[in-house]
């Protein structure tokens, strides 16, 4: 098997995959679930329940906001508490529902059975149906971004989709929920894909994954054999791998052109494992989205581990089933690394979006100090996305920001290859980030004029 990869750019971080061989278990029901209005890209859920309302297992407890919007189910059985505000990863407080857990009653109409539904199985469902059950199920990106994925299986008109992508890469440093969900339910990812195909009226579905996950690739391999349609692709073991422009670059060698397009552009629909199972759970077991594969880990945590979480658990409470945080200084992170926002309260819920939380301790959890730039150029060779880091970040620390958009901030991708490789530790992401968000607000107030 040819191995592929992204045609610039990337690094190579230590993988510290703690975690790879341990396999997935349920975590504990929290004593109270907070569930966040806005776990996905566009209009925050709107609240269908208030305080003392009775919730099972699968209610809907928030419907969508708007058509690029997601709702949100409960993922226990009690009381709503009330609804007002909580703390999220972003660190702001939220519009939230808190919910008391009492017992763990499940709505009758979820299908808990392990019976694998194929496609082939139900003719009956067409591609409007298939998006109706994923809109009406509250699926959203899984990889972290958490965009709708109904809106993703329904481009503009002036894109067509000729194939859907798969993202099993799993690129990220000490993150491996990804890869206990392939290798735990490799069947059901399967048929998530050939639902994401029939829904997006396309004939051929990819399943990219790193080459340093060969029992991944073995299994979905074998699961194909016999689908002409289906080809699983090995890719070469390089950060930022998973991204969805470098995924569609490796795949199928098309480059995704500067915002405002997007893969579906060149022909792609991107997803990832997480999402494919989640469709196929949605449409096969009418089982909305409230659970979800997350690895708890860290190079001091005495127990890490992968585990099967209902949406609203605080990060604390699964720090704590891992032998809780070290002792020393410590950064507690929301997803891995290179990509992860640090948390400011263990209260934080786990999301829709949450795929890891990892505690660096010591060193690893403490910046160095800032040096003065040597023009090395290490950030540039890094760029996946053939940009100018340096330039960049000194653009907008000065606040030059049309200049900036004419560099094309825009096109940053956010994956700190820059930031990682830069040998005076300069913060060129965040300045980077800074000026995106600037950029972006320019170019939306230029739009309504």
């Amino acid at each position: 098997m040819k191995i592929r990869t992204f045609s610039r750019g990337g690094v190579h971080p230590d993988e510290c995959k703690l975690t790879a061989e341990l396999a997935t278990v349920v975590a504990d029901l929290p004593n109270q679930a907070v569930f966040p209005l806005s776990q996905h890209i566009g209009a925050p859920a709107k609240p269908l329940v208030k305080k003392g309302d009775k919730v099972k297992v699968g209610t809907m407890i928030a419907e969508a906001g708007g058509y690029v919007s997601a709702p949100v189910y409960s993922s226990v059985s009690g009381t709503v508490w009330k609804v007002d505000s909580a703390i999220d990863a972003t660190g702001y407080q939220k519009p939230a529902i808190i919910i008391n857990v009492e017992g763990d009653e499940w709505e009758e109409s979820i299908d808990r059975t392990d019976t694998l539904e194929t496609v082939g199985a139900h003719p009956e469902l067409t591609p409007e149906e298939i998006v109706a059950r994923v809109q009406r199920a509250g699926v959203t990106g899984m990889g972290g971004a958490g965009f709708p994925t109904h809106v993703k299986l329904c481009p503009p008109p002036t894109a067509k989709a000729e194939c859907v992508i798969l993202n099993g890469v799993e690129c990220e440093p000490y993150i491996t929920s990804d890869y206990r969900l392939m290798m735990e339910h490799a069947a059901e990812i399967v048929e998530g894909l050939r639902l994401l195909m029939k829904a997006a009226k396309v004939d051929k579905g990819y399943i990219g994954i790193e080459d340093n996950k060969p029992q991944a690739i073995a299994l979905l391999s074998e699961l194909t054999m016999a689908d002409d349609h289906i080809e699983v692709v090995a890719l070469a073991k390089k950060y930022p791998q998973g991204g969805e422009k470098q995924l569609v670059d490796a795949v199928i060698r098309r480059q995704v052109p500067a915002p405002p397009a997007i893969p579906v552009h060149v022909g792609a629909i991107v997803q990832n494992v997480g999402t494919a199972y989640a469709v196929y759970q949605a449409v096969m077991k009418n089982k909305p989205l409230f659970e979800r594969y997350t690895t708890v880990t860290g190079k001091q945590i005495a127990h890490p581990g992968n585990f099967l979480v209902r949406m609203g658990t605080p990060f604390g409470q699964l720090i704590e089933k891992c032998g809780g945080l070290p002792e020393g200084s410590h950064k507690v992170l929301a997803g891995g690394p290179m990509m992860g926002k640090a948390v400011v309260s263990l209260d934080v819920p786990v999301c829709k979006g949450t795929n890891s939380i990892t505690v660096l301790s010591g060193d690893d959890a403490r910046r160095k100090a800032v040096q003065p730039c040597i023009r090395c150029g290490k950030c540039v060779d890094a760029c996946p996305m053939g940009l100018e880091p340096y330039l960049l970040a000194t653009l907008s620390a000065n606040g030059l920001y049309e200049r900036a958009e004419q560099e094309c901030i825009v096109s940053c991708i956010s994956c700190g290859s820059c930031q990682f490789t830069c040998p005076s530790h300069r913060p060129i992401l965040d300045n980077i980030l800074l000026g995106k968000a600037k950029v972006m607000e320019i170019i939306k107030s230029r739009i309504k004029k």
